[in-house]
Parts: structure tokens; sequence; C-alpha cells
């Protein structure tokens, strides 16, 4: 399932990125000729939120241009347009979701995962108290709101099944991206597209008490909710894979940064966007931060072998994918920090 590529040379990665050079054992560091910074372009799934913390706190903190990326962040105006542009070859990375990666490679796309954002599943079902909905057995008879993606719907479907519950005994409506408004209208009952960290903590804060269900509990296979997404052919271009080694360290960066200090990591992104609610970016970054850490023992970005395999038969299984390339290649941990240098 993984792609290989081939290591970058350290020291060419070091001179691109205008680091410091060591003449010798208790010599003293020179710093190479100034070496302009490598335009590197990222276009984000959604607007800018609590979800993408560790990539605004890498650029107001300078961890880019450490490196020596000079990095623009754009957010689409359609949220299928970001993967659409990485296999394009029109960004040098996206940000999708691993059951997208999926489908696109399905259809044709040549794009692949480089490494994890968030290493767990976000999307959840989500009610109120006066649903009274507890598990998904409750679920029977009651009204599903979803954004319209066939994914979720499948995976209501193994939920449903798992639990022992008829899915046709469930009302399935399409309620787009306004999840949280459906349910506090009472259009319907609970909803599965939602992510826990960021609709379920606004949901709390207005003290709504909300039930949320996370996928990955109830029958769905776990996967990585944000990955960072290349065009294959991009990273065939020389020097990209260095480049994308060292987004991918500038983004670690900032992780760690948000672990010292959650506040001065912050600044960046609410800067970056500054209609968003602070209240509720501190709040998603406290129910987010751990997501984005790698397991013990493995660099930033890890992407589990068998879970990838594992949610790749589960879309095969529920015919999402047809393809038998589709899962072949679609990830590779090879450009991870500190893989392959």
């Amino acid at each position: 399932m993984r792609r290989r590529f081939a290591p970058a040379a350290k020291l060419a990665t070091a001179l691109a990125a205008g680091l410091l050079v060591v003449a010798g054992c208790g010599e003293k560091q020179e710093r190479a000729g100034p070496v302009a910074p490598q335009p590197f372009t990222l276009v984000l799934d959604f607007f800018p939120n609590a979800d993408h913390a560790p990539i605004y706190a890498a650029q107001s903190n300078g961890r880019f241009r450490e490196l020596g990326l000079d990095v623009t962040i754009r957010a689409p105006s359609d949220p299928s347009a970001p993967i659409a542009q990485a296999a394009a070859g029109r960004s040098d990375l996206a940000i999708s979701y691993e059951p997208q990666v999926y489908r696109a490679r399905d259809q044709g796309s040549r794009v692949v995962s480089v490494g994890a954002l968030v290493q767990r599943p976000l999307t959840s079902i989500i009610s109120l108290t006066q649903a009274r909905i507890r598990a998904p057995s409750d679920l029977r008879g009651k009204r599903v709101g979803t954004a319209g993606i066939d994914y979720q719907a499948a995976f209501l479907r193994t939920i449903l099944t798992r639990a022992g519950v008829d899915p046709a005994s469930v009302r399935v409506q399409d309620v787009g991206f306004n999840l949280n408004q459906a349910l506090l209208n009472r259009r319907v009952d609970a909803t599965l597209g939602a992510f826990y960290n960021y609709e379920g903590t606004q949901l709390k804060l207005e003290r709504r008490n909300p039930q949320i269900i996370p996928v990955d509990r109830v029958g769905v296979p776990a996967y990585d909710e944000l990955v960072f997404v290349a065009g294959e052919g991009r990273l065939d271009e020389p020097g990209e894979q260095g480049k994308v080694r060292r987004f991918l360290e500038a983004v670690e960066r900032g992780r760690r940064d948000l672990e010292r200090d959650r506040e001065r990591g912050l600044r960046g992104l609410l800067q970056a966007n500054p209609d968003l609610d602070a209240r509720l970016q501190r709040a998603a970054l406290d129910a987010t931060l751990p997501l984005f850490a790698p397991p013990r023992g493995k660099p930033f970005g890890w992407q589990e072998p068998r879970e990838w395999e594992h949610f790749a038969a589960w879309m095969r299984d529920n015919g999402l994918v047809r393809s038998p390339t589709a899962a072949r290649g679609a990830f590779t941990n090879d450009l991870l920090p500190g893989r392959g240098l």
C-alpha cells in the first residue's frame, strides 16, 4: 500500500534550507550564503480553525522560514477542491481526509497522503438531550442529518447494522454543512458528520449538553481524519520531496510550540482569521492537541499501515472504491520528519 520515495540527501536539504554548516569538530559554525526561502503552497480543507493550529503556529513562530520555506496558506472556496488542486499540481500540498484519498484514487487521480495531521476519526453522531440517543440502537425511528457525503452514509449503515437496527427505519436528511443548526432547530434528532472536537465543543460551550458518539467507537474502522495530500506528479519534480519533508518538520515544531505555550501558538490562527471565536478555538484546541501527536516512537504524521489496510477493505466492502489500484500506494511514511534523511 505504501509508495516508496528516494531518500533526500541530508546536506542538500540543509543547504537548501539555509541552515548552519559545521566546518569540522571544534571549529566555529559558519552560515552558508543567503538562500531565498522556497515558495510553498498549502490548501486547507476548510476555513482556518483549531484543526490547523500547528500549521499556523509554525507560520507565526517562523518555523517554515527556519527550514527555508515561504509558505502560503489558502482556504478553499469549495471543500471538494483541495484534493483536486493537489492532484493537478496547483499546490504543493492540500489537507483532505483519508476516505477522500481513496475515492480520488479510485476515480483516477494520482494523489498520495504524505502524513497525518489528525490521527484518529473526529466524525461523530451528535444529538441533544431531548432526543434520548445514548447508543446507536436509540437511532431506530429517528431523523439523522448528514452533509450528504456517501462514505458518511456508509458509516451510518455500518453503525446501524452492528447495533441491530434496520437502516430503513432511520430517516436520513441532507442538511449540508449546517449540522449544528439542524440540531438546534430540531430539523433532525441527531447528526452524523460533525467533528466532536469542533461542533461538539461548540455545543458544550453553549451549554447544550450534547451526546457525542465517535464513529470509530461503534463499528467504523479507525482512520486518519485529516491528512496532507500531494500529487504524485508534483512529488516527482526535483527537490519537491525535500520541501515536503521540511514542511512537515516545521509543522511538527509548531505542534511542539503549542504544547509549550498554547496561547502563543494559537495567536497565528486568530490573526489569520479575525472572525473566529477565540473562546471556541481555545476550547477546540484543548480537545484536538493530543490528536496531533504521533504514536510513541513514531515521527509526526505517522500513518499506521494496518489501519489504512483495514479501512481500505471497509471502503471496498461498502462499494465506495472499485479499482484494485485505489489502495495500493495511497499513502507513504517516507517523507515524514527524520525519515530517509
